[in-house]
């Protein structure tokens, strides 16, 4: 981040008025459709694969708790946290209603505000690009290493800067400031919804550099590179059998070299030293 401009307290704001407005419909497609479940199945399957059953997680921007309740019921503990006080209370409810609050504690947190929270977490994982939207990732990965055990992982999606599809979704349309948006460096504006989130992009090894001092990289991988993003869901349920072809491809190839470094997202594990 070191150079670039850093987001100040109304572009934050902003960004959590666009998830708070969202966020009474955000469990349906622009929250959660098809593509999307296909990635979290990714990121929850990592999560287990490296944390022991019964670990506390912190989950870092965690919407509306659909990830919060899988690894709850799978019998972690979470601590779950975002800046949307809308999406907090979302996630509330759903522990309540799957009778899960004993396991599931939410509180109304940002990014930013990670030195406010307390605790010794095995794991700290991030859905879909709460990251993308802090404005500080050293700081971010020095209160990640203050709050994890000694050899806890991270496990983060993140939003990447190469997206085949979205270029040539736009560009095709002759839309071509959309299309190169990822490039941009800095925050970037993206609108949702009537509203203004402020977004970072970036490649899996800038984004690594951030955390290189106290974390070890695990691996990165690509998340939807032959699939289409998730705002291409109705092309994907036009034809799912020849799309879910395209995610043999993503899940066979999203760990080869060159090809991880594209992709509506990124999967990242990183280990404390």
């Amino acid at each position: 981040m070191s150079g670039q401009h850093t987001l100040d307290e109304a572009q934050l704001l902003e960004t959590q008025h666009a998830f708070d407005s969202v966020a009474a419909d955000y469990d349906g497609p622009r929250g959660n459709n098809e593509l999307i479940q296909r990635m979290r199945v990714t990121l929850w399957d990592t999560v287990h694969a490296k944390v022991a059953a019964g670990g506390c997680l912190l989950d870092l921007g965690c919407g509306t708790g659909i990830d919060a309740i899988e690894f709850a019921r799978r019998g972690f503990r979470v601590v779950a946290t975002d800046w949307s006080p809308q999406m907090v209370e979302r996630t509330r409810e759903r522990a309540d209603a799957a009778a899960l609050e004993s396991r599931v504690t939410t509180t109304h947190l940002g990014i930013q505000r990670m030195d406010r929270l307390d605790g010794e977490f095995d794991a700290i994982y991030s859905n879909f690009g709460p990251l993308n939207c802090a404005p500080d990732l050293h700081a971010v990965a020095s209160e990640c290493a203050r709050l994890l055990k000694p050899g806890g992982t991270l496990v983060f999606s993140v939003m990447g800067r190469i997206c085949p599809w979205e270029v040539g979704h736009y560009a095709l349309r002759g839309r071509f400031r959309r299309a190169a948006v990822r490039a941009a460096r800095g925050a970037t504006a993206v609108g949702m919804n009537r509203h203004t989130i402020w977004t970072y992009y970036y490649l899996p090894r800038e984004f690594y550099r951030a955390f290189a001092g106290t974390f070890s990289l695990g691996g990165y991988r690509a998340l939807s590179l032959f699939m289409p993003p998730p705002y291409m869901v109705d092309r994907y349920r036009r034809r799912p059998d020849w799309y879910e072809r395209l995610g043999r491809l993503d899940d066979r190839l999203g760990a080869a070299p060159l090809l991880r470094d594209m992709g509506d997202h990124f999967l990242i594990v990183m280990h404390r030293r």
